[in-house]
């Protein structure tokens, strides 16, 4: 409680108010959706996004998500069009406004412009009746009854709601266009995700001073090896084939077992064989898939005629 207000109450009941202006406007989705769908998926050039203030920024964030997601597309200021950036718009874009009224003068002005060079506007607002709406070659309407803001002043519900549907149209052409994590990743090579996405086996395997043992081999003399290769497993091998491999569960699950037996068992019978393996081209995210349905902490990486060629970790798959 600060000065007698609830703040945790008036942040909960903004949240409400946007989350309900999101619901509502789902309702409003008509044909028109599809429509721009279509003229996106259609066109040659980019997807020019433009607003003025809340709903720039607003435009900004759309821009990216579809460049983002397979659609190219950057953010225009209105502003800067009238001083030399009306030359960046080609004749084969889109361009997507986005005004709440539907009446900012600044936006209106270069619409002459795309009508004189026949460049397709889809306008997006919350007037049916407003001057973008009606120029427009086609309009979304996003109504929103009122502002999230206690003046009813502050663009708030309006501009979440613009971010939602920038952020349904992208989902939309990203399916339409069946846009997969690959091709994600193509877009964000810096980061994180695409290097988990793009990299492979060959990127994160550990390929030297491998773990590896005789199948005939004691468990007593095994547990060594294990201890000392440090992934908690080794492979065991009969020449260059891959006979199974033992991890120091098996060992602990051993040693229960078989008490003061266990040292005198021989690897091969408790070993798992036909290990999990994957080639040099596996895509790291293949090798989680594989790691969790299996609930498994490694895999071999092998050629064509299983040789072993390294080893992948768990924890080499989260870079």
């Amino acid at each position: 409680m600060i000065e007698n207000i609830n703040v945790r109450e008036v942040a909960s009941r903004c949240l409400r108010d946007e989350a309900e202006a999101i619901t509502q406007v789902i309702d409003q989705l008509d044909d028109s959706f599809e429509r721009v769908v279509e003229l996106i998926l259609g066109c040659k050039g980019k997807v020019i996004v433009t607003g003025v203030g809340k709903s720039g920024h607003v435009g900004a964030k759309i821009a990216a998500t579809l460049a983002s997601t397979g659609t190219p597309a950057f953010y225009l200021n209105p502003l800067d069009a009238f001083h030399g950036d009306l030359g960046m718009i080609a004749a084969t874009d889109i361009v997507v406004a986005l005004s709440n009224s539907g009446q900012t003068d600044e936006l209106l002005r270069f619409v002459p412009f795309l009508k004189d060079h026949h460049i397709p506007l889809v306008g997006i607002s919350g007037n049916a009746d407003s001057l973008l709406a009606r120029n427009s070659d086609i309009h979304i309407l996003l109504h929103v009854a009122h502002e999230a803001c206690p003046l009813n002043l502050a663009p708030t519900s309006s501009t979440t709601v613009q971010l939602a549907f920038g952020d349904a149209l992208a989902v939309a052409l990203m399916q339409v266009r069946h846009f997969e994590a690959s091709d994600f990743a193509q877009f964000h090579p810096g980061g994180t995700l695409g290097k988990r996405l793009l990299s492979t086996a060959r990127d994160v395997m550990r390929s030297e001073e491998l773990p590896t043992i005789a199948p005939t081999m004691t468990l007593a003399e095994a547990i060594l090896i294990v201890s000392r290769g440090m992934m908690g497993m080794a492979v065991a091998m009969e020449g260059d084939r891959i006979a199974g491999i033992i991890t120091d569960g098996d060992v602990r699950r051993a040693m229960e077992r078989m008490h003061q037996d266990f040292y005198n068992i021989r690897v091969e019978e408790v070993m798992t064989p036909n290990p999990k393996c994957v080639g040099l081209n596996t895509k790291l995210t293949e090798i989680q898939k594989i790691l969790h349905v299996n609930n498994i902490h490694a895999v071999l990486v092998t050629d064509e005629q299983r040789h072993l060629l390294g080893i992948v970790e768990s924890l080499s798959c989260m870079i």
